[in-house]
């Protein structure tokens, strides 16, 4: 006969997790929370439920465009050795062919429905062939053309093998009939710069069509919960106060109805009518009337950190969220804008880099022409904005900077030009320094003394030969001096 474990034994506790067995206290241990868990709830391929959520809700609606907007305002900054009229043009571009609205659009998308992909446009080359940098003409990149998950469809069965950023990516996307262009035809995992939503786990990747994650689906629950809230709240401003009155003989009169029913109505319509802040309310002796009021304490509390569980859950700091002022003494919220922002900015590392540099590479093939310079390369902009005092302290440190080392003749009258002129893209002071002024100081000639320092000509003289002829080194050096 087979012994039965005791009731201890069966219901051992785990080593890794909190139980009393006697106290129920604990996942297992025979109480409420033991029957929690988590169910699927896959919002991310419902399309048509996210669409209507992002037209609806203002708080999806900034969830969702937040990010994707904070990520493309501020552009990028180009360090090469390349012409500062060359990164001009690059950046005027970059405006004129929309590549940062592209962009944006497909950051938003990827965040509302799990994915999206930006299609490299070049003219007269086939989108089903890997991209060759090397054979765009002058002129031929046209932009890019945002695609959402629901208008193509990755090759999940053919993935790339080479080794790289796109090992194991769907080698090629077919747009279908529905889409806004492209359509029917076959693109090249080469030439489209991918943005999923959230990153999910392999095999729920693959039950995604290798999308990933809308940011809806993780804060669903605590949405619903934070709508409710606030309807509730509203519905309260419609009853904040419930009048009774206590009748005498009330179930009899109703159900004697005829006169009795009449003259009962009749009085409270007149009562209605009477009762105002300067009116009375007219009762039988035997009767009571009683008004109830609601409380609103506490609500703004609670709907306040249903808000914070939503900003917390998609790391937007309420002031960005929602447009709300912190609360408390000397709270500015500039230490959850800065969090924000260096996340922002790890966001752009991670996942709009790669495709940044290919889209910069084409633009100079494209309206330089030519090898692109290796050391090409580019920061994103911060998205801080100093204050007017911090702009000026910076531009009265680099001003005093520069002048001392041209005054100590490091550098020469257009190198110091160039260097403050380089300086008002932070300050805003200087911006009057434009390149015919540094052009023209540069065909300056030298102010005198500018050739030979006056104290080395002593020297100079003696170096002569006796017979006052010049030699031919000593000759360059007085016709290099004025």
């Amino acid at each position: 006969m087979t012994k039965k474990p005791r009731l201890a034994e069966a219901k051992k506790p785990t080593g890794d997790s909190f139980q009393n067995i006697s106290a129920r206290l604990g996942i297992g241990a025979d109480n409420l929370s033991s029957g929690s868990s988590y169910s699927l709830n896959p919002i991310t391929r419902q399309r048509a439920q996210l669409e209507w959520m992002y037209r609806g809700s203002w708080l999806i609606g900034n969830a969702v465009d937040c990010v994707a907007e904070d990520m493309t305002r501020a552009g990028i900054d180009i360090s090469s050795a390349i012409e500062p009229d060359q990164i001009s043009l690059i950046l005027k571009r970059f405006e004129r062919r929309g590549i940062w609205q592209a962009l944006n659009d497909t950051i938003k998308w990827a965040r509302l429905y799990g994915g999206a992909i930006a299609v490299i446009l070049v003219e007269g080359q086939d989108l089903a062939t890997p991209l060759r940098m090397e054979t765009v003409a002058r002129g031929a990149f046209k932009g890019l053309l945002c695609l959402d998950r629901w208008v193509v469809v990755p090759a999940i069965e053919e993935v790339v093998e080479e080794f790289g950023p796109d090992l194991g990516r769907p080698a090629w996307y077919d747009v279908m009939i529905s889409a806004p262009a492209l359509r029917g035809q076959r693109i090249h995992h080469s030439r489209v710069i991918r943005i999923d939503g959230h990153d999910l786990p392999y095999w729920q990747r693959v039950a995604e069509y290798g999308w990933g994650l809308s940011i809806v689906e993780r804060i669903y629950d605590r949405l619903v919960a934070f709508d409710s809230t606030t309807q509730g709240a509203a519905q309260l401003v419609y009853k904040a106060h419930l009048r009774t009155v206590s009748v005498e003989g009330l179930r009899d009169i109703l159900a004697a109805g005829g006169p009795a029913e009449a003259a009962l109505i009749k009085m409270f319509e007149m009562i209605r009518l009477m009762q105002s802040s300067e009116g009375l309310t007219l009762l039988d002796a035997k009767d009571t009337f009683e008004a109830h009021s609601y409380t609103f304490a506490g609500l703004s509390d609670l709907l306040l950190q249903f808000a914070q569980q939503l900003s917390g859950a998609l790391q937007i700091p309420l002031v960005r969220l929602f447009g709300q002022s912190p609360a408390g003494l000397n709270a500015t919220g500039d230490a959850d804008i800065r969090n924000y922002y260096d996340q922002i900015s790890a966001q752009q590392e991670s996942r709009m880099r790669f495709g940044v540099e290919k889209v910069l590479e084409l633009t100079y093939r494209s309206d330089i022409g030519g090898e692109p310079p290796e050391e090409l390369d580019f920061s994103f902009n911060s998205l801080w904005q100093m204050s007017e005092t911090e702009k000026s302290t910076i531009a009265v440190g680099t001003t005093a900077a520069t002048t001392q080392a041209f005054e100590a003749g490091i550098v020469d009258r257009p190198t110091a030009m160039r260097e403050l002129k380089q300086s008002s893209d932070v300050t805003g002071i200087w911006t009057n320094l434009t390149d015919d002024l540094i052009t023209e100081a540069e065909n300056e000639p030298p102010e005198p003394g500018e050739g030979v320092d006056v104290a080395e000509l002593p020297a100079l003289a003696a170096a002569l030969p006796d017979d006052g002829s010049v030699g031919v080194e000593e000759a360059a050096e007085l016709e290099a001096s004025p």
